[in-house]
This record gives structure tokens, C-alpha cells and sequence, in this order.
């Protein structure tokens, strides 16, 4: 058994992402999905080493950028957890997400000012 796991980035003229859309049929996403960013981490095995596709639409603000680096480190800390039973060091990893989460918002803020 197979299953997929649909993304579809739309370029402009300058080949930066114009559009990101993505499906999952078997996860219940059959229609087409529109994200403003993507962070996607594969492991080679053989090789021992992460590969990485990072994009982001121009439509992306630095605020959202924020949320979704805080989102995705929280998640990661979960993912952790699960895959190691390593509760404290997954601890480490969501106090570092909130940690991250107050000097990037309060970056904006001083920018603002």
C-alpha cells in the first residue's frame, strides 16, 4: 500500500513562490489546501543527514513567520516525546519555543516603536 502527499508551488517570473497548495487524499484532505509557507525535513538514513525544503510565499508576514516557527517547535517537542520518551529534554524544547516566541514578538514591537 501506498499513499501521497501532494504539494504544488506556483513560481513568479523571479522563481520565488508565488503559491503553495497541498493535498493529502488518504489523510482526509482531498482538496487542495493553500499554505503560505512550508518546512519540510526528510532523514537520509544512508547517509546520516537531514534534508531540508524551506518556502514561503511573499504573502508571508514576519508575524506569521513567528507563529508558525513557534507552532512547528512546539509540535516538533511533541513529536520528540513520542519518538524518544524523552520528557525532559522535550520540556527543553517547548520552553525554548515560548522562549522564542516572546523575543521574536517583542522584536516586532521595537521595530514598531
Amino acid at each position: 500500500m501506498t499513499s501521497q502527499i501532494n504539494i504544488q508551488i506556483e513560481l513568479a517570473e523571479d522563481k520565488m513562490p508565488e503559491a503553495i497548495q497541498w493535498t493529502a487524499p488518504d489523510g482526509g484532505v482531498a482538496e487542495w489546501q493553500k499554505a503560505k509557507a512550508i518546512l519540510l525535513g526528510l532523514w537520509d538514513g544512508e547517509e546520516k543527514s537531514a534534508l531540508r525544503i524551506d518556502l514561503w510565499t511573499s504573502k508571508m508576514m514576519v508575524d506569521e513567520m513567528n507563529d508558525f516557527f513557534y507552532q512547528t517547535f512546539f509540535g516538533m517537542a511533541d513529536t520528540y516525546l513520542r519518538a524518544t520518551r524523552n520528557g525532559e529534554l522535550a520540556e527543553e524544547m517547548k520552553e525554548f519555543a515560548k522562549s522564542f516566541l516572546k523575543k521574536a514578538t517583542e522584536a516586532i514591537e521595537a521595530e514598531k516603536a
